[in-house]
């Protein structure tokens, strides 16, 4: 009996912020999956290793985690004023399926220095020595992210002293911009308020924030169900009810935000929305052992991705808790101490992030500005993922 031999794509292995993924550049895919569509799917499932019972993505790159559990196709910009498109499908782990229905603010860190390395921004955008400013449009949500990215020698400088917590070890900082973050027709609370009663039969009415800047975020009170704020991935991801829940009110929330149109339909949609839990700043030790001190921040965030609680905070989670804070009266804003800011400093398991975010009010409804924040990323791996010619 024969069998299909391997083929070889070039691709990198990169890590951006507090994620890790294949990164490719679209003319090296093979030609049928350079277009969307169930080929392109099957190729991404099989680099990753996806689906698989076992949970552990031991034949392919994924790290059986949502961070780790990543792509990345990046290709020379259609958009006007822009370098390059950047687009992003997150794998799931068990399940054969690609959400591309958000952005991952981790992995845009690494999209520049991606694409500067990979000669698809013009030679003359980059000096022999500083910063190299590369306008990224984000093609699934059709929004403009700049990364500034460090050059040295005429090459992307990686290496540096900038330490990013969730991330041991330091690296060159790359400051990312998300320009005009709220999704869609600009909707950035869908529901038209800042605060909302969230119904979620079994659980009850909850105090909520449904905002859609970065990626489509449900915020609740930590309290109300019972949390401090301050609990790491095992207090949760081992806790099988609270999952449940978490998943009940991420369901119940993206009907509510309008998109989907019934819960049934929340399973196909497992990248957003995002569930996040605020509270008041607190002590706690971070997942590393890290003393994090109530009075250096202004709030602590707990957010879940694909099901389970994050070991630091999505870039575009952030984002949208940058946004939020910004905007007095919802309950981000309401758990850092309310009022008018531009930037927040907030707790999550491994440690502390600053985002600043402008947001403004126009005719009587909130619109997002930017959001900027520091990450860093570095290549780990490249050369070519191997898949077997007959997988996609």
């Amino acid at each position: 009996m024969s069998h299909v031999a391997q083929i070889k794509i070039p691709a990198t292995y990169i890590r951006g912020g507090t994620s890790k993924g294949v990164f490719f550049s679209l003319q090296d895919l093979p030609k049928r999956a350079q277009v969307a569509g169930a080929a392109r799917d099957a190729m991404l499932l099989r680099v990753i290793g996806s689906p698989d019972p076992y949970g552990k993505q031991t034949d392919g790159m994924g790290g059986a985690t949502s961070s780790t559990s990543k792509t990345v196709i990046v290709a020379k910009s259609t958009v006007a004023d822009h370098d390059v498109d950047y687009l992003f499908g997150q794998v799931a782990i068990d399940r054969a399926f690609v959400d591309w229905s958000g952005n991952c603010g981790n992995l845009s860190a690494a999209v520049g220095a991606f694409a500067i390395s990979s000669g698809l921004v013009d030679a003359q955008c980059i000096p022999e020595n500083g910063i190299a400013t590369v306008r990224i449009w984000q093609k699934n949500i059709s929004k403009t992210i700049i990364a500034h990215v460090p050059i040295s020698n005429g090459e992307v400088q990686e290496t540096g002293d900038f330490q990013l917590d969730g991330v041991t070890f330091a690296a060159a900082k790359i400051q990312v911009e998300f320009l005009d973050p709220a999704g869609g027709d600009g909707a950035m609370f869908p529901t038209g308020n800042i605060v909302d009663d969230l119904v979620v039969p079994g659980v009850g009415t909850l105090s909520a924030t449904m905002i859609n800047a970065g990626i489509p975020t449900i915020f609740v009170n930590a309290a109300e169900l019972g949390y401090s704020g301050t609990e790491l991935q095992d207090d949760i991801n081992t806790d099988e009810k609270a999952l449940a829940m978490f998943e009940a009110i991420r369901s119940h929330g993206a009907v509510q935000m309008g998109l989907i149109g019934h819960i049934d339909e929340a399973a196909a949609r497992q990248h957003t929305p995002k569930v996040a839990i605020v509270a008041t700043s607190a002590d706690y030790l971070s997942s590393s052992g890290k003393s994090i001190a109530a009075a250096d921040i202004d709030l602590s965030v707990r957010a879940l991705s694909m099901g389970k609680l994050h070991h630091a905070m999505m870039g575009t989670a952030a984002v949208a808790i940058g946004t939020a804070a910004a905007i007095p009266g919802t309950l981000v804003n309401l758990a850092a101490g309310g009022g008018e800011r531009d930037e927040v400093n907030f707790g999550h398991p491994s440690g502390t992030l600053l985002v600043g975010a402008k947001a403004s009010l126009v005719a009587g409804q909130w619109t997002a500005d930017k959001a900027v924040m520091s990450r860093s990323a570095r290549v780990l791996m490249e050369g070519w993922v191997r898949i077997p010619g007959d997988s996609f």
